[in-house]
């Protein structure tokens, strides 16, 4: 039985409207992203920012997510209930919730030093003091970050897909808001103490402003669908608290382990200048599309993973998760093509202005291109991670992140000490695809076989597409630097639009000879919107 009596939407019609929404909400992160590049580059205060939010953002992208464990624990057990048992259910693990990560809050607000001193003890005196202030600023993003994130999976288990996808953009604008206001204010004088210091201030207040109103909108759509208040409850009993706890439990454990694997990263790369500010420049680039691709993705698909946990639904679920897999393949695989042949324009386009100079858009585009070629694995492995928690399987995610950390810090030190911040990323991607292939060992032996030998002529030629499509795209990119140059704005983006539709028409070409059945659904998806 479901949360909602009416027919639940379709996987088409949620996944257009989170397109849409995550879509505005991208754009506008965007617009922060540039303006925070314009106005502190990859300097001490965004170095410092990098830091202070490693544990701010484990909490409010891990846990406050969509797709996070908070939201994929509330939608595999509110999914399979009636819509007037999950208010208890809500409020009691909203109550529970609360009390833990209001001490943690605290913790984090009495240890900001020692926690800064763990991933920065390389970090310059003054980044480091911006840092520790930084984070005690944002440390009550432990507590919101977990009722946003519960909010999310109630919301998503109403079938209210909306605002989870919208509301990060209260956020942006929040922080776009704060940084504009300082630039305004200090005018040309960008280089002294004072501009540094209420920087640092402005970006992690509105950060923290940002959530605030991020969590107070969700909750009123909360209200209105009758999933719940902020009533207090400590009922244990209630039929399917436990369950969320059983799955929330490990997966929020394993998702700390991804925040561990994060600040050894920063530990390792601490002593490289700018590296942290220009990781977290080339991750937006690379999250703004997979984000979206994600949540289209990942968000419709839950739900049916959860509807089809039973043993006499297991050959549909196969049939699912390579939708899911394919379907995540196909669209991010001619971005891969992309970012590894055009990182460098990407880059000067997005971001070469104000105090980002041309130095910086180089170091960030060797890092945009290790995280091209990372983004399929990334989005693979969250697939397989969504259908052990939709089993009701959180433990064996646990386990597999556990070993992850050990082989993280093993590749950080070889892979860093040979090849730099890019190092970090390439690390990154090998334990992505070691987890990747130890979930597909597993859900293989569980499911009673999957048609691995399929899938796997499959990809490979989807691969081979790629690294067509890649050479061609950079081709036509060295071909227009030489003829036409790309020293301002619109050669820059002449040149992204030219060059990127050559990859993506070559992709498509090939990968059209492979007549997957899920290329169908996304050319017929795509021209159904286009012709509405």
């Amino acid at each position: 039985m479901t949360v909602n009596k009416k027919s639940s939407p379709s996987v088409g019609s949620i996944a257009k409207l989170v397109a849409i929404a995550t879509l505005a909400s991208k754009l506008f992160g965007f617009v922060r992203e540039l303006v925070m590049a314009a106005a502190f580059g990859i300097g001490a205060v965004s170095n410092a920012y990098a830091y202070a939010y490693i544990v701010p953002s484990f909490f409010l992208v891990m846990l406050g997510g969509i797709n996070g464990p908070f939201h994929s624990s509330l939608v595999s057990v509110l999914a399979k209930k009636d819509k007037s048992e999950a208010a208890p259910i809500v409020e009691t693990v909203t109550t529970i919730v609360s009390i833990i990560l209001l001490i943690v809050t605290v913790i984090i607000m009495v240890s900001a030093n020692t926690i800064i001193d763990l991933s920065g003890s390389k970090l310059a005196l003054e980044t480091k003091e911006l840092a520790v202030l930084q984070l005690q600023i944002m440390a009550p993003l432990a507590l919101l970050a977990g009722l946003i994130g519960i909010g999310f999976g109630t919301l998503s288990a109403a079938d209210s897909y909306l605002l989870p996808s919208i509301s990060p953009l209260l956020s942006s604008v929040t922080l776009t808001l704060g940084v504009a206001i300082i630039l305004v204010q200090f005018g040309g004088q960008l280089n002294t103490p004072a501009y540094f210091q209420t920087g640092a201030i402005v970006l992690a207040g509105a950060t923290l402003g940002g959530a605030i109103l991020q969590w107070i909108a969700q909750l009123i759509v909360q209200w209105r669908a009758g999933m719940g208040t902020l009533r207090l409850r400590f009922n244990w009993r209630i039929p399917g608290v436990v369950d969320v706890f059983k799955i929330m439990t490990p997966a929020v454990i394993s998702s700390g382990m991804s925040t561990v694997n994060l600040t050894i990263d920063l530990l390792f790369v601490s002593g490289i200048a700018g590296a942290a500010a220009a990781i977290r420049n080339a991750n937006f680039i690379m999250l703004t599309p997979l984000g979206i691709i994600s949540n289209i993705i990942l968000v419709p698909f839950l739900p049916v993973f959860s509807r089809l946990a039973a043993p006499e639904n297991w050959q549909e679920l196969k049939v699912r998760i390579r939708q899911g897999l394919f379907l995540g393949a196909l669209s991010l695989l001619p971005l891969t093509a992309i970012f590894t042949s055009l990182a460098v324009p990407i880059v000067k386009f997005a971001f070469e202005r104000g105090q980002f100079s041309a130095e910086n858009a180089q170091f960030v585009a060797s890092l945009l291109v290790v995280y091209g070629f990372g983004m399929v694995f990334y989005m693979a492995r969250d697939v397989l991670l969504r259908v052990f928690y939709a089993l009701g399987d959180g433990a064996t995610p646990f386990k597999i992140s556990i070993i992850n950390i050990l082989l993280n810090a093993i590749l950080d030190y070889f892979l860093v000490n040979s090849f730099g911040a890019p190092g970090l990323l390439m690390a990154t991607i090998g334990v992505n695809i070691i987890s990747l292939t130890l979930f597909i060992g597993i859900l293989h032996r569980r499911l009673n076989g999957l048609p691995l030998w399929q899938w796997s002529k499959d990809i490979a030629g989807l691969f081979m597409a790629t690294a067509v499509a890649g050479f061609a795209s950079y081709g036509v990119s060295q071909g227009w630097e030489k003829t036409m140059g790309n020293s301002n704005l619109l050669l820059l983006l002449i040149e992204l639009s030219v060059s990127s539709g050559i990859a993506i028409i070559i992709f498509g070409l090939i990968a059209m000879q492979l007549k997957l059945p899920e290329l169908n659904m996304l050319t017929s998806r795509i021209k159904e919107k286009l012709g509405s």
